[in-house]
């Protein structure tokens, strides 16, 4: 993980944070968006106040609401989460977030909408990266290349349509010019180099999964 002073970090409602450089990003952050009631978990778990905190509020305690005053930005249609609220905010205002925790590790449904709204705003801000306690999600549209790679280190790809035909080089098992149909179709590859390739045929986006974890010998 590159660049942990100076982030942007939205703080999604999910398992607060576990990992120490996760840990050091929220410190060293730039500026924290939290998403409803994990402004709860921010200032429990490390004392700190996030910059805004921004959702429906149904989830956020009376506590903060009343300690954060100036900090909420009170969005009361339903008919998105409140991730894709806090992504919105950040497109208003020109806001360009880098780093997006606390998005798993909870429900597995909003585990899967965050993922979908991280990937559907990806092309909005390119540096955004979605970080869990095992790894982290960076999506694209169309082609990318990714360095400072670590060889055995697993790696996964989605696509959102089902149609898309995937090429990556740097992998064991390289795909050309592959659909990718189920979601488990991409998943358990292995990095073979510290740099790869990835292209898509279809303007879809893509998701990939860098495990931060060598794989456990059986």
């Amino acid at each position: 993980m590159k660049n942990q002073s100076g982030a942007i970090v939205i703080l999604a409602d999910g398992a607060f944070p576990q990992r120490q450089e996760h840990l050091d990003v929220l410190r060293n952050a730039e500026m924290i968006l939290c998403c409803d009631g994990a402004a709860d978990k921010l200032i429990a778990e490390t004392g700190m106040i996030p910059d805004k905190i921004i959702g429906d509020l149904d989830s956020l305690s009376a506590e903060v609401k009343k300690l954060c005053p100036d900090k909420l930005v009170h969005i009361t249609e339903q008919e998105s989460n409140d991730l894709a609220k806090t992504f919105r905010f950040c497109r208003e205002n020109d806001i360009f977030p880098t780093h997006l925790l606390g998005a798993a590790g909870g429900r597995e449904d909003h585990l899967l909408g965050n993922l979908a709204q991280f990937a559907i705003f990806a092309k909005e801000f390119p540096a955004l990266c979605l970080y869990t306690d095992r790894g982290h999600f960076h999506a694209f549209y169309g082609e990318a290349e990714y360095d400072d790679l670590l060889p055995g280190r697993q790696i996964s790809f989605f696509t959102f349509d089902p149609l898309a035909r995937l090429s990556v080089t740097g992998v064991k098992y390289p795909l050309d010019s592959l659909a990718l149909p189920y979601w488990n179709s991409g998943t358990l590859n292995e990095l073979t180099a510290d740099r790869i390739t990835v292209k898509s045929d279809t303007a879809a986006p893509v998701l990939i999964f860098f495990c931060d974890d060598l794989p456990k010998k059986i």
